[in-house]
């Protein structure tokens, strides 16, 4: 068996799980952030609440975008 061949095959595998993971992840909190303003807005809350908690939706999806661009 060629040993070089096998560990760059392994690596390969490697890197594919955590980019799973990481999208995973990803996916997982934009869920999070979503829900966070759909479920104000549907709720009928007062217009400075929700108002508020976009800004605070938009603040941490830049924030995000912004890790992400990081990486």
């Amino acid at each position: 068996m060629d040993a070089p061949r096998a560990s760059v095959e392994e690596a390969d595998r490697v890197l594919e799980e955590v980019a799973a993971v990481f999208t995973d992840a990803v996916a997982h909190r934009r869920q999070t952030l979503r829900t966070s303003w759909q479920e104000s807005g549907e709720a009928g809350g007062a217009p400075s609440t929700d108002t508020e908690q976009l800004r605070l939706a938009l603040r941490d999806y830049r924030e995000l975008a912004d890790r992400l661009m990081r990486l």
